[in-house]
């Protein structure tokens, strides 16, 4: 076990382009399980081949266990890496994959066969231990190439969307078996996804990335509760946070024809008397009282016993469909007006010229996330 340090780590691949990762500074504890998330591109499997030694690094520090293994081959790190295809020799049984790199090490065959079956029996894999690969489910296979890991006995786990080729069902069973696995071991992993289901479910520690750029590092929790910016505020959260470009005077926004007052001082932050409002699809209430913003019912969701309805407010910008959860017994119906409002104190504030959460401090050295990069929100894969 061992902690992993980026130290300003940056990868560029052509001189005078923008990084794949840029400047990245983070500390990942002895035994953490990191997961880092976000678009397609944004660099986060990058960040993880860093730590593994299969992409160089071009400016900065990795750090194992506080030894700098920059410019350390890959088979000397003490890492164990499971990728997103299985990559199992179909030659060869469930035993002698998962053995592999023992004997290449040199450790006896007693030795091996000991720690193969200790992992066997952690991943339930004891009865298709004689099994060659092609008679494995994909679940079976996946915890194949987990105990091929696990039999190293690693300081470092990294596991690169282990679980993008699982059906769905089994995409639940697995992660929640692996998040068991590695809190068990004890053992420092860092696990990337595009899937912040996975994210939010999987980690001690989400690590949002943009564009090479770390946006925030936080627990589940505080990333859907207080995200740092308006980038993380679109992209955490399923179904997605609901953004309104509105106006303020200080104490309240505007919500079309009616105000929302807004506790405290957070406005009196902003740098124009535009903001950007936030509102998660639970907090934003169906009015009963004939106030609130009109909005015509597009499409909805009906889940059992929650529905979703999406939607285009009249009287006020949004970046993208607003999202309301509502009773999922008596959803309204499709064609039909309602009138939407959020809760006061659940809402969130973001700065519209830098993209930083007002109410409430930005953690320290949060980037800014512009306007443009609200308008590609809908277009992040996430």
């Amino acid at each position: 076990m061992a902690s992993v340090t980026y130290d300003l780590a940056s990868r560029v691949y052509t001189p005078g382009a923008r990084p794949a990762i840029n400047q990245l500074d983070l500390e990942i504890a002895d035994g953490e399980f990191l997961v880092l998330v976000g678009p397609s591109g944004c660099g986060k499997s990058t960040a993880l081949r860093m730590l593994a030694g299969l992409e160089e690094i071009s400016e900065g520090r990795i750090l194992i266990g506080g030894e700098d293994v920059s410019h350390v081959s890959p088979k000397d790190r003490d890492i164990a890496m499971v990728f997103q295809n299985y990559a199992l020799y179909p030659h060869m049984s469930v035993s002698e994959n998962m053995g592999f790199a023992l004997k290449i090490a040199g450790v006896s065959k007693e030795e091996r066969a000991e720690r193969v079956h200790k992992a066997a029996e952690i991943l339930d894999l004891v009865p298709y231990l004689d099994r060659k690969p092609k008679a494995l489910s994909g679940g079976q296979r996946q915890r194949v190439a987990m105990g091929r890991a696990i039999v190293r006995s690693p300081k470092v786990f990294l596991m690169d969307e282990p679980l993008s080729n699982l059906d769905a069902k089994l995409r639940v069973q697995t992660r929640t078996q692996i998040a068991a696995l590695t809190r068990d071991l004890k053992t420092t992993t860092v696990y990337v996804t595009h899937d912040q289901v996975e994210a939010m479910t999987m980690g001690d520690r989400v690590c949002v990335l943009k564009d090479g750029v770390l946006q925030q590092v936080d627990s589940p929790r505080n990333l859907y509760d207080e995200p740092a910016n308006v980038f993380v505020a679109g992209f955490i959260g399923s179904p997605a946070m609901s953004l309104f470009k509105t106006t303020h005077d200080g104490s309240s926004v505007s919500l079309g024809e009616d105000r929302l007052p807004i506790p405290g001082s957070s406005l009196t932050k902003a740098n124009t008397d535009e903001v950007i409002l936030g509102v998660r699809p639970e907090d934003m209430a169906l009015s009963e009282d004939g106030s609130g913003i009109p909005m015509v019912v597009d499409v909805v969701e009906e889940l059992g016993a929650d529905a979703y309805i999406y939607g285009n407010p009249q009287g006020i910008s949004t970046f993208q469909p607003v999202i309301v959860r509502v009773n999922g017994r008596r959803p309204p119906a499709k064609g039909e007006t309602v009138r939407l409002k959020p809760q006061p104190d659940a809402v969130h504030l973001f700065d519209i010229e830098t993209g930083l959460r007002l109410n409430g401090e930005p953690p320290v050295g949060t980037p800014h996330a512009q306007l443009a990069d609200v308008e590609a929100l809908a277009e992040a894969d996430g």
